[in-house]
C-alpha cells in the first residue's frame, strides 16, 4: 500500500471491505490503519460509476517557507 496514492489507498480499502462483508470495514481499519470513514469512501466510490473525488493536484498547499520568505532574496 505504499507505493498507492491517497485515492488508491481508499479504494483498495474499500475494496477489501466489501469482499469480506459485515464488518469488512472494522477488519479493513485494524490492518490498513486508515479511518472507517475512509475505507466508507473507497466503498462508495469502487460501488459508485460515475465522477467521485480523485486526488489532490500536485503542488496543493503551503508553498515553501523559502519561497515565502522576504529574506529569500538575499541567498
Amino acid at each position: 500500500m505504499v507505493t498507492l496514492n491517497e485515492k488508491g489507498r481508499r479504494q483498495f480499502a474499500g475494496l477489501l471491505a466489501l469482499q469480506w462483508g459485515r464488518g469488512g470495514a472494522q477488519l479493513a481499519h485494524t490492518i490498513t490503519g486508515l479511518s472507517r470513514m475512509t475505507i466508507r469512501a473507497g466503498q462508495n466510490e469502487i460501488s459508485q460509476t460515475d465522477s467521485t473525488p480523485g486526488v489532490r493536484r500536485a503542488g496543493a498547499g503551503r508553498p515553501a517557507f523559502e519561497k515565502n520568505s522576504p529574506l529569500s532574496w538575499q541567498r
